[in-house]
């Protein structure tokens, strides 16, 4: 084996655990390569000029959950991250009203009240308590997750650090906790609001990569996941990396070279290699074969467990638990390049409303019959969509006076009845766009291209098993320290040496990057090396 194909860690998968952990790693002295099959970094967070001049974000396309500590730590504003503000988001609706959201407190409090009198009154209350809940919660993003079925004496430091937490929640606090765990986002709105517009765009953040409809139980946590979003220590804050959603994994893969890691596109995976139930390194697609004592996957635990690993070097009560792990993808994305800007019917003309997010939410039963469509085996006919207009907050993503549209959609079954072809994408396609020509009438006719992305194409293309965003569903029962099974959420695997970072592992989905970094920090104390900067804010169970 030739010397510059050994190394200290391989990093299977370059998305952007994959890549908070190589930089981790990196730093601390290790000789680190990240082995990416694509063309380029970033699993679902890349920037893609799909057609000459238009950028799309291509899947992931707003930034709030990476954690501000990694941001510090791998200075990535040095290496090139700049995050713009989404201050708004507008809900149209069909009769040319609509409800918005906005920078301005005093402007929000006045649209609810145009909706809604008691909710305008409910609505500082329950983001109050919401905020609170967040900030109560936390903490658990920077904990390892204990073993609940043989604790050791970390993990035993850990459950009394939760006890702690739970302690310095008064009664309604706890009692609310308790209600996001286990009720459906519906019903937990319907206990605050009764405006209906108001309560089905903000149950969406409960449905966003689940394939559950708002009426599901379990959606209420979700709703408070996103509510743990936080730009420069503002919570519920959402922005636009400058240069598309790619720009943050370009930032971080540049951190991660400015500490000597090495990042290899191209290079497909075939399996981890393994001796006497140790982790030696790994066999790319054609045959190379590359060695290090420590392998890390960041792609989901189906693929790392069941692809990566052979399913006869794992217990058995591991392999059930994982094939029974809960992946099902329910979203797609339409991506739209455009004459010119889009003329909303509730709002015309130009405005900072376009420099926000719109959602295609007008009530609670609309989102529950597009759940239904993709429940039964199809796509909905009128779907839920969340959508910004990257060249209205960063110009730079269209040619001058040009635009792009990114649409986040759901729900899109993968397992679709007959199975997705080139036909049923475009009517997928097609279906987004008639939905949405009903509140931007100048729609159809700016269009000069668009990208539409299935379920299947987010698995083919960005390697999202069954097109899942988050690595897994964020249900109750797939949490903290049954993510992905209750003996090995602690980022390591029954073969040593082997480790999982990516979103499949708590705290879960979004462009969060906590698993990436809590598993690099567990490496590093097996590895017995101390990374900059100490154990603090983190990486321990206690």
């Amino acid at each position: 084996m030739s010397a510059t194909n050994a190394y200290d860690a391989i990093i299977v998968g370059g998305g952007h655990n994959g890549l908070i952990n190589a930089a981790y790693l990196a730093r601390a002295g290790l000789r680190v390569v990240v082995l990416e099959r694509r063309h380029l970094v970033g699993g679902a967070a890349v920037t893609e000029e799909i057609f000459p001049g238009f950028k799309y974000s291509v899947a992931s396309y707003v930034v709030s959950l990476l954690r501000p500590e990694i941001i510090r730590d791998l200075q990535l504003a040095r290496h090139g991250l700049e995050i713009l503000p989404l201050e708004s988001t507008v809900t149209p609706l069909p009769n040319g009203d609509y409800l918005g959201r906005w920078a301005d407190h005093d402007q929000t409090r006045r649209d609810l009240y145009r909706h809604s009198p008691k909710d305008a009154e409910a609505y500082d209350d329950f983001a109050t308590l919401m905020y609170q809940l967040a900030w109560a919660v936390k903490p658990l993003l920077g904990i390892v997750p204990p073993d609940p079925l043989s604790p050791g004496l970390r993990d035993l430091k850990t459950l009394l650090t939760l006890g702690r937490y739970a302690r310095g929640l008064d009664e309604q606090q706890f009692h609310a906790l308790f209600k996001l765990g286990t009720m459906s986002a519906a019903d937990y709105l319907d206990e605050w609001f009764e405006s209906d517009v108001l309560k089905a765009t903000m149950s969406a953040s409960g449905i966003i990569g689940t394939f559950l409809g708002p009426r599901s139980p379990g959606t209420a946590y979700v709703l408070l996941h996103h509510y743990m979003g936080e730009i420069d220590g503002v919570f519920r804050a959402w922005g636009f990396a400058r240069g598309g959603n790619g720009m943050v994994s370009e930032s971080i893969a540049s951190s991660a070279r400015s500490h000597g890691a090495e990042i290899r596109t191209g290079a497909t995976v075939e399996r981890v290699l393994t001796a006497n139930g140790r982790a030696t390194g790994v066999v790319l697609e054609g045959g190379e074969e590359l060695t290090a004592k420590t392998v890390v996957s960041g792609v989901d635990p189906k693929r790392t467990f069941l692809g990566l690993l052979d399913p006869e070097e794992l217990p058995d009560d591991l392999v059930e638990a994982i094939r029974r792990f809960r992946i099902r993808g329910s979203s797609g994305k339409v991506n739209l390049s455009l004459s010119e800007a889009p003329e909303f019917s509730c709002l015309p003309g130009g405005g900072p409303h376009l420099r926000g997010a719109f959602s295609i939410s007008p009530g609670m039963d609309y989102l529950e019959r597009a759940y239904d469509d993709a429940k039964y085996g199809g796509f909905s006919r009128q779907p839920y969509m969340d959508i910004v207009i990257p060249s209205m907050i960063d110009p730079g993503m269209a040619p001058p006076g040009r635009h792009v549209m990114s649409i986040f959609v759901q729900y899109a079954a993968f397992d679709i009845e007959g199975g997705w072809d080139d036909a049923k994408r475009e009517a997928f396609g097609d279906a987004v766009v008639d939905t949405l020509s009903e509140y931007v009438p100048n729609l159809k006719g700016s269009i000069l291209h668009r990208q539409v992305l299935t379920p299947l194409d987010m698995q083919e293309q960005l390697g999202l098993t069954e097109g899942n965003i988050f690595h897994g569903e964020l249900t109750p029962q797939q949490l903290f320290f049954f993510r992905p099974s209750p003996a090995w959420a602690d980022y390591r695997t029954p073969v040593r040496g082997f480790y999982q970072c990516g979103s499949g592992t708590h705290p879960g989905g979004g462009v969060c990057g906590a698993s990436g970094r809590l598993a690099a920090l567990e490496i590093l104390r097996d590895l017995r090396r101390r990374p900059r900067g100490g154990w603090a804010d983190g990486g321990s169970r206690a």
